[in-house]
């Protein structure tokens, strides 16, 4: 728990926040067109990996709570990721792996503001590298 403290203070809190930072640059390789398909590929490959493992949104993981189930309210690493509860840390991964839990995973996607916009910005990195892949069709 304190590796995790120590790279924050680092840089100042904003080292769980670089993917933002892709994002935007992404953004203007869309618009500028000098990055090229390799740069946007990379770029939105680092988004998409951000998104994926590192973006800061709730855990959500299932807890039980007076005889009933709620989410874990803690904060967990990544859309696939939970938090650093034990227990709780790969409980996502293993949602997508059980067919039975799949849907309560992608209902997790969009539960609240930061979890949609991750999960926009994760499809959204994908679908532009996949058109950055096709030859001719936006990047010349």
């Amino acid at each position: 728990m304190a590796t995790s403290r120590t790279k924050s203070k680092a840089l100042g809190g904003l080292g769980q926040w670089w993917g933002v930072l892709v994002g935007a640059l992404l953004i203007a390789a869309w618009i500028n067109r000098a990055a090229g398909p390799a740069g946007v590929i990379a770029l939105s490959a680092a988004l998409l990996i951000w998104c994926l493992f590192q973006a800061p949104v709730t855990c959500g993981a299932e807890v039980r709570i007076r005889g009933g189930l709620d989410g874990c309210r803690n904060n967990a690493h990544g859309l696939l990721l939970g938090c650093h509860i034990r227990q709780h840390r790969f409980q996502k991964l293993r949602m997508l792996i059980l067919r039975r839990q799949v849907r309560a995973f992608c209902s997790g996607l969009f539960s609240d503001g930061k979890a949609t916009i991750v999960t926009l910005a994760g499809i959204g990195s994908f679908i532009s590298a996949l058109v950055a892949l096709v030859p001719g069709a936006a990047i010349k």
